[in-house]
């Protein structure tokens, strides 16, 4: 059976396609391009925005009009908080949660094997029996996502050089604004274990970049009966022990809360010397205002206090962040705070975004809803000024030494590119030959396209 692959969303959607594409490959299914005519479509949704929502609708149509015959299964976010919305679209034959995964290839045979054995299209049609089939739904309620789903060990992702690991799943933090708690349920943990073992495979591999990730990541063993018997504590359990790990790789973190972690816990990482000069810390608004309307539980102080132990251990330390556009109620002077926190910070790259009205979620139901047209040029400030950091931050990184991983050569620049281990992409143009995945010292000379060149 051809099967194909449509990914929306965040790096643990990424993370679990591919522990997907290996379950099948293992049954010996041939897996093919998301464009391609394939037998079995499964579409991993996002639903983190109404624009993730509409992207994943669209894609299920176009694959539907490119074989009217294959199955189309549609798993992940938008699949929990909306399945009946998820149902109604035309062509969907299976829905499934976020919890399910390690389930759909036994769905997907249960559902094969009742449509084989149905005579809808023969006697059922002769006879004018209607057909009343509708999608299979199979979704856990909220209070059911309570354990870490195992979907295996992966050992082959796509890229060559660096590779995710699921660590965590579900957040219970509860922000306002957010509808991914009742996608992904409360947080639990992956059991370091099988953390570990995950980790040598990749080393073992080859992999030179081991990139920590899940819902909410700093919540790592958190949960009241999680159990370990070291002396370390949260997301610095994982750390410490594929540090230990030998061989020549580095530790990259996907993202840190800010509303978990403070100064303290940030500098008890700084004596792991695989782990990169890097942290995605969402900042979400520069306001004290509206991180309380956002119920963030932390306040702007208390970032910049994160962001100053970073660039006391390393100056060029690479921040890069989330701000959100437009909250309801955000005022001028709410807005001006997040452009002020983006020049005090000196991140290296903001994401920015509208804000998006999410049904089900406590900010949906606030009064003072921005208009569209703020939102958008609120978002185009923000860009921009973060655009502005960066160059800043690219400035600041002139002359210095870093350590380049090799990922791919462009021929139409001529050149290797490679990120640093303070998250800047970096284009060396040399005589010699590299290969991807091998580790370069590089003199940062000067900036280029979206990040530096290096010699």
């Amino acid at each position: 059976m051809k099967i194909a692959f449509h990914t929306l969303g965040c790096k643990v959607n990424q993370y679990e396609t591919e522990a997907l594409k290996g379950i099948f490959a293992r049954k010996e299914h041939e897996i093919v391009g998301e464009n391609d005519v394939a037998d079995l479509y499964i579409i991993n949704t996002c639903s983190v925005t109404s624009l993730a929502d509409r992207k994943s609708r669209q894609y299920i149509r176009r694959m539907k009009k490119k074989n009217p015959e294959a199955i189309v299964l549609v798993t992940g976010c938008y699949s929990q908080t909306a399945p009946d919305e998820v149902a109604a679209i035309e062509g969907v034959d299976i829905v499934t949660g976020t919890n399910e995964k390690r389930n759909i290839p036994k769905y997907v045979d249960e559902f094969m094997s009742r449509r084989s054995n149905s005579s809808v299209s023969g006697i059922a049609s002769i006879l004018d029996i209607p057909d009343n089939s509708e999608p299979e739904l199979h979704i856990l309620r909220y209070e059911e996502l309570e354990t870490y789903e195992e979907t295996g060990i992966i050992t082959l992702p796509e890229s060559r050089t660096r590779a995710y690991i699921k660590i965590q799943e579900g957040c219970d933090r509860f922000c306002s604004y957010c509808i991914i708690p009742y996608a992904r349920g409360k947080s639990r943990s992956r059991s370091p274990i099988s953390v570990i073992n995950e980790a040598k495979a990749l080393v073992e591999k080859g992999f030179k970049e081991i990139i920590l990730t899940g819902i909410n990541t700093a919540l790592y063993g958190s949960e009241p009966d999680f159990e370990y018997k070291g002396d370390k504590r949260g997301i610095e359990i994982i750390i410490s022990l594929i540090n230990e790990i030998e061989g020549d790789f580095r530790i990259r973190l996907s993202s840190l809360e800010p509303t978990v972690i403070n100064k303290d816990y940030v500098s008890g990482l700084f004596k792991y010397d695989k782990l990169c000069h890097h942290i995605h810390l969402s900042a979400q608004t520069g306001s004290d205002n509206i991180l309380g309307q956002m119920n963030r539980k932390y306040s702007r102080e208390d970032y910049l206090d994160i962001v100053r132990q970073l660039k006391a251990f390393d100056p060029h330390y690479g921040i890069t962040t989330d701000i959100i556009a437009g909250f309801p109620g955000e005022s001028d002077a709410d807005f001006r705070d997040s452009l002020t926190l983006i020049d005090e910070v000196g991140f290296c790259k903001v994401h920015a975004f509208n804000y998006s009205k999410r049904p089900g979620t406590k900010a949906a139901e606030m009064k003072s809803h921005i208009a569209p047209a703020v939102k958008s040029k609120r978002t185009a400030e923000l860009i921009k000024a973060g655009e502005q950091t960066a160059k800043l931050f690219f400035e600041g990184c002139i002359g210095t030494m870093r350590r380049v991983l090799i990922e791919e050569f462009d021929v139409a620049a001529s050149c290797f590119i490679g990120y640093t281990d303070n998250y800047i992409k970096t284009y060396i143009s040399d005589t010699k030959q590299y290969s991807s995945g091998e580790f370069v010292d590089v003199i940062l000379t000067e900036i280029y396209k979206d990040g530096m060149r290096g010699e």
